[in-house]
């Protein structure tokens, strides 16, 4: 299957169920015929912990005396600035209960007949067995989750189950049932420990046929044909009214909801896929047999679809979390934040060119949603205007709150910049112009950087001060420093963007005049390219995270056509960079960087790392670390953007086919991508040659570039000092032989 994958049991953990969501709701699907589980998220579900009105501590009348120390050469200045404050977790994502359809007889291995699918193209889930087959989806079209059983004389008790793993003792829990004409509405009030807010679920269950008791905490049917569930999820204050949310619920039958909600996603699913040729052969096989063999096209060609329907089916309200859309358990790693100095900029990064502007928009509601938070952060802790974002954020609030001796991400200013840069992805990909709301946050993050960048080197150099590189320190120096490489590539990627969006900004040519006296990245004794451009500080090469080569992913201000020897250089220290404690996101952003920098040995290294180290659960969402260890989505979420990237390579002014193709997929079709000129674009490849179709949708002149393996063979574009050039609406056939 391309488009799908199955299992041929169902789940017995929560981390196999198979996934479905809209934005808003999530759903996890065990698929047992004996206790037909559906585990309930919804992406509002954080658990109040004290952490939601922290504001950022006044520390801007320290800074200064902060940034003499550092430039002094005191290297542990930065320990004592924002010192003795506890560290605060964001409110951790939680489930919000489970629906149990419970028959008593057990299936818990693979049988003959039993089959547990999922349809990326539609977004439903089914298991079948015997007579009984489940369907489950989750609705862009009314925002509910809707579970369809039927069976021959169907006999079951129906519950609403909060007690999922590690829920708080203290939660207070409520339940309400009314029986109606064809089933009964049901009803879940879960109040946390402390606070006013609390989140209530609604359920309409109808049957066709039989009859329908209260049992218990539920409701028992016997002898009907089929049971239709249809359930919601609301967040607040106060207590509902039932009958309002009851009556709010569609009414329709399944298939009347599941056809008014396919055409949405298969629309958006559709955009763009991967075809690999030497898949054929394991197609078929279900998803945990292709993850016994990682060398396998196919997987990566299901990984890719799979990667592209979780990411779009947790993007909506908000862009994906840690675990995306989905948990079972309300202990999550992390909190199940939105961590921003990484994990999520990697989790969206194929938006733009995997044709997902859903997702795009739901980064752009979280970052436009909390820019007044941004600006407190930015006054709080520097003195200054603009905007400064935060390390880790639960949707709600903005504010930073992260202040910890080993991480000081307090100190990281890089944020603002990371997070919008999605959003000037996708301007460039539809229209090629910042819009008012984007362009306003860009200017914001210049004024940051217009009254932070206030300090200059013994050169007379700007110098960035206090600096911090996620999440690395220098090997003789303590975290907080200066110029960390990133830092000063996101000031004068920020002054420079905002300058050119805003020509009229009384600041403008400020702003470029500050970009420009930033300092020049530092190559070190090594040959590679820093990760702190000041002198004495050593490197640690052994981390997990690449934020130094933040210039070449995602900026592409350093790359093997404008600036070689630093290319060069950074290089170099991709060679040097170790994978630490092996986590998935530090594997797939070593992969992107390695296509940008044209080495497909090292993209094919860090897919074998990801596709070869037990990241996957049965569910094909991922894991932090191997061996399926800690639900986490980057892996899954961030793999169809290393797979572009080594086959295709935008900018506004460029092109560039099959940079990184890796030997182990040496034929294939990629169709649908966006490019950042205005084009989509279809490419197939082979031993013998590729060829590239690009449909513009706006006029276009730019460079085309190759990999190492093939070469282009119209003559009019064989130089790439000669651009080409592009018309809307005309499409433009660009073929390639091999070198």
């Amino acid at each position: 299957m391309i488009d799908g994958t199955w299992e041929p049991a169902p789940a017995a953990r929560w981390e196999d169920a198979f996934l479905s969501g809209n934005g808003r709701h999530g759903a996890m699907v065990y698929g047992d015929p004996a206790d037909d589980r559906v585990v309930v998220n919804h992406h509002t579900l954080v658990r109040p912990n004290g952490s939601e009105d922290v504001r950022p501590p006044e520390l801007a009348g320290r800074l200064g005396r902060l940034q003499d120390a550092l430039l002094t050469g005191d290297t542990t200045a930065s320990e004592e600035f924002g010192a003795g404050r506890p560290l605060v977790w964001v409110q951790p994502f939680h489930p919000a209960f489970r629906t149990c359809v419970r028959r008593g007889r057990g299936l818990h291995e693979a049988v003959a007949g039993y089959r547990r699918e999922v349809d990326f193209t539609t977004g439903e889930v089914t298991a079948s067995y015997e007579a009984w087959r489940s369907r489950v989806f989750v609705s862009r079209a009314d925002d509910v989750i809707v579970q369809y059983v039927t069976d021959l004389g169907l006999s079951a008790d129906i519950l609403l189950d909060h007690a999922l793993p590690g829920a708080p003792a203290q939660l207070a829990v409520g339940r309400s049932t009314v029986l109606t004409p064809n089933g009964a509405n049901l009803a879940l009030r879960v109040g946390y420990p402390g606070s006013g807010l609390a989140y209530t679920g609604v359920t309409a269950a109808r049957i066709d046929g039989g009859t329908v008791t209260v049992a218990g905490e539920g409701i028992r049917i016997e002898g009907a044909r089929s049971l239709t569930l249809t359930t919601r999820v609301r967040r607040g204050l106060g207590h509902p009214g039932l009958g309002d949310l009851w009556a709010a619920l569609p009414q329709e039958d399944y298939a009347t909801l599941l056809a008014r909600h396919q055409p949405l996603h298969r629309a958006a699913f559709g955009r763009t896929s991967l075809t690999l040729r030497d898949a054929v052969q394991d197609r078929e096989l279900s998803g945990s047999e292709l993850l016994r063999s990682p060398k396998s096209p196919a997987l990566l060609e299901r990984l890719f679809a799979a990667g592209r329907y979780h990411l779009l089916s947790s993007s909506g309200q908000l862009p994906p979390r840690l675990t995306g859309l989905w948990t079972g358990d309300w202990e999550t790693a992390w909190s199940g934040a939105f961590t921003t100095n990484a994990n999520l900029n990697l989790q969206i990064s194929s938006a733009a060119t995997a044709a997902l502007p859903e997702v795009t928009e739901a980064h752009a509601a979280l970052v436009h949603g909390q820019l007044a938070d941004w600006q407190n952060n930015a006054r709080a802790i520097f003195g200054a205007r603009g905007i400064v974002a935060p390390s880790h954020t639960d949707g709600e609030s903005g504010h930073t709150r992260h202040f910890q001796r080993a991480y000081p991400l307090h100190l990281w200013t890089a944020g603002a910049d990371w997070l919008l840069q999605p959003l000037l992805e996708h301007a460039e990909v539809t229209t090629g112009t910042a819009g008012p709301r984007l362009t306003d946050a860009l200017v914001e993050a210049a004024l940051f950087y217009e009254d932070f960048l206030s300090r200059e080197d013994p050169d007379g150099n700007i110098a960035v001060v206090p600096s911090y590189s996620p999440e690395n320190r220098p090997a003789n120096a303590s975290w907080g420093t200066v110029n960390a490489t990133m830092d000063i590539a996101a000031a004068r990627h920020a002054l420079t963007t905002a300058a050119c969006a805003s020509p009229g900004h009384p600041s403008a040519d400020l702003w470029r005049s500050l970009a420009a006296r930033l300092p020049d990245y530092l190559v070190n004794e090594d040959g590679a390219l820093a990760e702190w451009a000041w002198p004495g500080l050593e490197e640690t090469y052994d981390h997990r995270h690449l934020s130094h080569l933040y210039p070449v992913w995602p900026l592409d201000e350093i790359n093997p056509y404008d600036t070689p020897e630093l290319a060069a250089a950074a290089h170099r220290a991709l060679e040097l960079r170790g994978s630490e404690n092996d986590s998935a996101h530090g594997h797939l952003h070593h992969a992107l960087i390695a296509a940008r920098l044209r080495d497909p040995a090292r993209v094919s290294a860090a897919l074998d790392a990801v596709l070869g180290g037990d990241f996957f659960h049965d569910s094909l969402m991922s894991a932090h670390y191997p061996s399926r260890n800690v639900y986490n989505a980057d892996a899954a979420h961030t793999l169809p953007s290393a797979v572009i990237e080594s086959l295709v390579q935008s900018a506004p002014g460029r092109l560039v086919l099959l940079p990184a193709l890796p030997a182990e997929y040496p034929a294939g079709e990629l169709r649908g991508v966006r490019t950042r000129f205005g084009a989509r674009l279809d490419l197939s490849w082979s031993p013998a040659g590729a060829t590239a179709v690009l449909h513009p949708t706006r006029d276009a002149r730019i460079d085309v570039r190759t990999g190492e393996k093939f070469a282009l063979t119209e003559t009019c574009a064989a130089n790439p000092r000669v651009p080409l050039d592009l018309a809307a609406g005309v499409d433009r056939v660009l073929t390639l032989g091999p070198r």
